[in-house]
């Protein structure tokens, strides 16, 4: 077997399918220059965009999240659900002065959301709904890149770009690494695949992701954002549009907003296993149509099983082929010689570590490079291991998908933003406010 077939396999060829599709977004965009405001729309202001924030135990960020976003758009137009929670979430909420509520019960993000949408009438009041996880602070620039989207009347939805909070004298090594690799998933997923698929002629991505994305208030009463059996509500709300055909999903890497992701192993398996299992009920829940959209969901969907069953038997095919290598005499071991002279047909240790290391390698070098970050470089050995550990629970969340779930949550462990740097982001929010208003 060539090296350069497992190295797609690595890679993915729906990665490098998306990658070339957004590449000529970017020439065609470039080239085009910024589209127009279309004509008859009514361009949004701040002053027409609700802002939800689901929480459930956020009492450490909620304060934070709020005077973050209230530098952007005006405290009136702010709401928090606080779903269930047994903290002082709902309390330092008002204390803010912004719009509160508290559900009777730990409904879950789903079900808060569907309740806070009916509850403070957001479909009647505004354009658009910027749904905003309590753990996560928009960048100055967001609302200026997300909003000119919407003046083109067949965007429903705009999805925003992700970056992984970084506070390094408070992560351990392990920290570091899991909020690295996630970071470089980001990076990844974000530049070679969703730019592609949200492109004008294509409009085929799999999810408007939960943590900061905005929707057309006018289509949520369309959208069932609360089925039963779903763990998470971002799939499926995605997964609504499109099967519904209720228009395009846009995106745009200008419209950012940080995150709080798991700085501990026991949190990481966590969230990774709730999105796995999110992904395939949701699958479960929308059959499969004569479209783009499900046919980029099936290639997607297979790739991620064969990469991550390819994964899972690596750690096993590396030993067959090593250690007979290092230990010859491990080929008198019951049943190794066949095993070894199977795999050695195909394979060798040489291919294995060219395509694995080095497309994983190529994968870290051009995160380090678009994310201006030498961290990556210094920490890219661990993350082979996490490509492992993420196709272990990957597999295992498949089958699961196909049992009932209750949707409610349990927040991972929270990190304290500092004063100092909260303030000097709400000053350069409040500046980029001052561009945005009317």
């Amino acid at each position: 077997m060539p090296w350069w077939s497992v190295a797609v396999v690595v890679v993915g060829v729906n990665f490098t399918l998306w990658a070339a599709i957004g590449l000529a977004r970017l020439l065609e965009e470039t080239w085009a220059g910024r589209r127009g405001t279309q004509r008859g729309v009514p361009a949004m202001t701040v002053r027409d965009v609700a802002v939800l924030i689901p929480a459930h135990n956020e009492e450490l960020v909620i304060e934070s999240s709020i005077e973050a976003i209230a530098a952007l758009v005006p405290r009136e137009n702010i709401h928090v659900v606080s779903d269930g929670s047994t903290d002082r979430t709902a309390q330092l909420a008002r204390q803010t002065g912004v719009n509160v509520i508290e559900t009777r019960a730990n409904v879950g993000k789903a079900g808060a959301l569907e309740e806070a949408v009916d509850r403070f009438g957001l479909v009647e009041r505004f354009q658009a709904v910027l749904l905003l996880d309590a753990d996560t602070t928009i960048e100055p620039g967001y609302l200026a890149a997300a909003l000119p989207h919407f003046d083109d009347p067949e965007v429903v939805a705009v999805a925003g770009a992700v970056r992984t909070h970084w506070h390094e004298r408070g992560l351990s090594l392990v920290g570091k690494v899991l909020v690295c690799h996630r970071q470089r998933i980001y990076a990844i997923s974000q530049r070679l695949l969703k730019f592609g698929q949200t492109w004008r002629f294509t409009n085929a991505t799999h999810i408007v992701p939960g943590f900061a994305s905005m929707y057309r208030t006018a289509v949520l009463p369309r959208i069932e954002m609360n089925p039963p059996g779903l763990v998470i509500e971002d799939f499926n709300m995605t997964f609504e549009i499109y099967q519904k055909r209720l228009g395009r999903v846009a995106f745009t890497l200008d419209a950012v907003a940080v995150t709080q992701d798991p700085d501990n192993l026991r949190d990481y398996v966590r969230q990774v296993k709730r999105w796995g299992l999110g992904l395939w009920q949701t699958v479960r829940r929308h059959p499969p149509r004569c479209s783009l959209f499900s046919a980029m969901l099936t290639v997607l969907l297979l790739e991620l099983l064969a990469s991550s069953m390819f994964f899972l038997l690596l750690p096993l095919l590396v030993g067959v082929l090593a250690v007979p290598a290092a230990y010859p005499a491990a080929l008198a071991w019951p049943g190794m010689t066949p095993v070894h002279d199977a795999v050695a047909a195909h394979m060798s240790p040489q291919v294995l570590l060219l395509a694995v290391t080095g497309a994983d390698l190529a994968l870290t070098c051009f995160v380090a490079l678009v994310e201006r970050r030498l961290r990556f470089l210094a920490l890219w050995v661990f993350f082979p291991f996490l490509r492992v550990l993420d196709a272990a629970i990957a597999l295992y969340a498949f089958p699961r998908a196909w049992l009932n779930s209750t949707g409610r949550w349990t927040s991972p462990a929270r990190r304290m933003v500092g004063a100092t740097s909260r303030r000097s982001g709400v000053a350069a929010r409040r500046r980029s406010r001052a561009q945005l208003s009317p």
